[in-house]
């Protein structure tokens, strides 16, 4: 009577352990969702970070192309000695004295803006041209409500045939613009 006390446990026992490990078995069977999803994840994450070093790639070219830009003043005072200012082409094609310079040729720029302008440092035809439609609408709204309504919009291309002596293509062009606006 004693053996087959303690051989039932004993089977019951190896049994619920063969159980056991054949139902964990199965399970993790269909457990490499997770795997699936982690190594989802390290591969968007791998997505991500090549975007981001492309990205930061393209800034830094960027600016080491403005750095360049504005490092090399020397091929700026070629380019301005390149181009001559010719006042009397200027008298003949707007009618009046034209002054090397002035920004208030430029359609919509009148003294006060030019003003605002000068404050801001800009003071050439060709510093106008190179500024941005953007920085421009930030020095209006600068000077105070009264000059934030108006649209800077061609006044770089203005300028930038100023500069280069452009001066009937300038008029033609401003004859067409309703107070600096196309």
């Amino acid at each position: 009577m004693n053996i087959p006390c303690i051989l039932i446990p004993a089977l019951v026992g190896l049994i619920c352990g063969i159980l056991g490990y054949l139902l964990g078995k199965m399970n993790s069977k269909g457990d490499d969702s997770l795997s699936l999803s982690l190594q989802e994840d390290l591969d968007a994450c791998k997505a991500n970070t090549k975007n981001l070093n492309a990205k930061i790639a393209s800034l830094e070219a960027d600016l080491a192309a403005k750095a360049k830009i504005t490092a090399a003043p020397q091929s700026f005072a070629a380019t301005a000695a390149a181009i001559v200012f010719d006042g009397a082409l200027a008298a003949t094609v707007f009618g009046k004295k034209i002054k090397e310079n002035d920004l208030k040729i430029v359609e919509g720029i009148g003294p006060k803006i030019e003003a605002l302008y000068h404050d801001a440092g800009i003071t050439t035809w060709h510093q106008l041209s190179q500024t941005p439609t953007e920085k421009s609408q930030s020095i209006l709204d600068g000077g105070g409500e009264n000059y934030a309504i108006h649209n800077p919009s061609t006044w770089a291309r203005q300028a930038l045939l100023a500069y280069e002596g452009k001066w009937q293509e300038l008029k033609d062009w401003q004859d067409s613009l309703l107070g600096g606006k196309e």
